[in-house]
């Protein structure tokens, strides 16, 4: 069993990076903002650590066997309902791709994070910030030579 430490540092991990991707959806003035980036990552970061640690005392019982990555697995599931709901129909325009995917992946993170994965959480997070703020101004450069 992990320590309540180490829990607490997972949850705010999740948090903390769950909310630079929210903020750079929120400076943008998008539906799913920074409480909604960290609130979904720290749920999956929740998930992740129950997944994995949550049901320790039932794998000492004979003839138990259980997968960790099963609730994992359903929080992918989970959070494109989610997403689905970020995404808007407005005649023939599709709105909210982007920040349904950011969604879906803060939750990544958050599974990151309450795995233990420091690191690949860190740095999936400064990718993600990279695509999704950096991206912007040669999408709309493109866009403008079109």
């Amino acid at each position: 069993m992990i320590s309540n430490g180490d829990i607490v540092l997972r949850l705010l991990t999740a948090a903390a990076l769950g909310s630079f991707i929210g903020f750079e959806r929120e400076r943008l003035l998008w539906s799913a903002g920074i409480r909604t980036h960290m609130l979904v990552c720290v749920g999956a970061c929740l998930f992740m650590i129950v997944s994995a640690y949550g049901f320790q005392h039932a794998t000492e019982m004979e003839h138990v066997t259980l997968d960790p990555s099963r609730i994992a697995a359903q929080v992918v599931s989970g959070v494109g309902f989610l997403g689905a709901g970020a995404i808007l129909l407005r005649g023939n325009i599709v709105r909210g791709l982007t920040t349904a995917a950011s969604i879906w992946a803060v939750a990544a993170l958050g599974l990151a994070a309450g795995g233990g994965l420091y690191f690949a959480a860190g740095a999936a997070t400064v990718i993600i910030l990279v695509i999704l703020a950096g991206m912007k101004p040669l999408e709309d450069a493109y866009r403008t030579r079109l």
